[in-house]
């Protein structure tokens, strides 16, 4: 894997958050079932007793985030459906959802990335996000509770 400089936004992990294992940089080949993309992780050592891991921007050893667990993992995924919602609705830019979500999360926007949150930060850009969603009437297309234009879509 060709590595770029480090950046100081995104520290290499050393000992998994979860079990303090130490961690290694290595393949996604056996964690994803599919990894056309040269995916890289890093992961803990006790994987797959500790499922955390997280992914490396491409070409790279810097992490997109922090090291996750299943259940945060998931969190992040739905946490960020929701809020990027919030832009590719046209209900803002991509630079005021960041802005946004900087505020919410009472975080400079060097560090206003989902990557970065915990389970509760997680959540409470999801509940946010549906306040917005919903007071605008701009929907998820995952609930298609909303056609995104005014109007009420059939329940799916």
């Amino acid at each position: 894997m060709n590595r770029k400089k480090r950046k100081a936004a995104g520290q290499r992990p050393v000992r998994c958050p979860y079990c303090g294992s130490p961690v290694e940089l290595r393949s996604a080949d056996g964690i994803y079932q599919d990894n056309r993309r040269d995916t890289w992780l890093y992961v803990c050592r006790n994987y797959p007793q500790c499922d955390a891991y997280v992914r490396v921007h491409a070409g790279t050893d810097i992490p997109v985030g922090t090291m996750a667990d299943r259940k945060l993992r998931a969190l992040r995924t739905e946490a960020h459906r929701y809020f990027d919602r919030l832009y590719k609705s046209g209900y803002m830019s991509k630079q005021e959802a960041y802005g946004w979500l900087a505020g919410i999360i009472s975080a400079p926007l060097s560090q206003a990335h989902i990557g970065y949150l915990g389970e509760y930060y997680c959540q409470v850009v999801i509940d946010e996000s549906k306040k917005l969603l919903e007071r605008k009437r701009i929907w998820y297309p995952a609930h298609r509770l909303w056609n995104g234009e005014g109007g009420e879509a059939a329940c799916g």
